[in-house]
């Protein structure tokens, strides 16, 4: 469980301070996928970055399995939209460079990586060079990276957003079909209200900077979803009520 209390955070600037997240706080279940939606520029790549343990907030908590000792930075997983694949190294390689920093040998973070390749859908292209993937294939490489690591929770910051749009719907029913089989507890970010629907339990709405939480969503369709699902009456219902809300100034 992942669980956000009244975090604030600010930025010094030439003409003093800018404040980003104004006393936001929501929670995750175990096992849960939530959504965090909101306008450009708004602070939620900087709320990531701070669950992540890579920035920390002015005040407020995060526990995460009901702690607040938990060691976030590094045990908790996130996926931007850049891959991030160093292009000198095989897919197999770049899959294993998280397992090789925490010190396991080279022989056996390959066999681990080998016995989810096909799952992930790269069988074959092991020895391949990142250049060779297509956009959604590399971003399965980077995501079986993290997804090694037993990283119970994951955050993903527009990790499609880049896809051409046949690409991007199916890599959504992939990593829905992969949460259900893993369990992890998932917090995306994302622009795209139809993927926020498709994919989430939960759905928080940010306000424009200094962004506060100004509405939250139960997503009650049934799953499994699909993209026939957009074309259902109670879908575009729940997809009226976050465009209200986006669109209110």
């Amino acid at each position: 469980m992942v669980e956000i209390n009244g975090l604030t955070k600010s930025f010094p600037t030439k003409e003093g301070t800018r404040n980003v997240l104004d006393n936001v706080s929501f929670r995750a279940n175990t096992g849960g996928f939530v959504s965090v939606i909101g306008p450009s520029g708004c602070g939620k790549s900087t709320l990531l970055h701070i669950i992540a343990g890579i920035d920390k907030a002015d005040s407020g908590e995060i526990k995460i399995n009901d702690t607040t000792n938990f060691p976030r930075l590094g045990h908790v997983g996130y996926m931007q939209q850049k891959d991030l694949l160093l292009p000198w190294r095989t897919v197999l390689d770049n899959i294993i460079l998280g397992l090789e920093l925490r010190g396991v040998a080279r022989s056996e973070a390959r066999q681990k990586a080998l016995e989810h390749i096909e799952t992930f859908g790269l069988k074959g292209f092991e020895n391949q060079y990142p250049f060779v993937l297509s956009g959604g294939m590399r971003q399965r490489a980077s995501f079986l990276r993290s997804v090694l690591l037993h990283q119970e929770v994951m955050l993903l910051d527009e990790p499609f957003g880049a896809l051409d749009a046949l690409t991007r719907h199916q890599m959504q029913e992939w990593l829905v079909n992969l949460w259900r089989k893993l369990g992890n507890t998932i917090i995306l970010v994302t622009h795209d209200t139809d993927e926020a629907l498709l994919l989430s339990d939960k759905i928080y709405v940010l306000s424009a900077r200094p962004a506060k939480i100004v509405m939250s969503l139960d997503v009650d369709l049934p799953r499994p979803r699909t993209h026939a699902t957009v074309t259902e009456p109670k879908f575009a219902k729940l997809k009226a009520k976050l465009l209200a809300q986006l669109h209110e100034k």
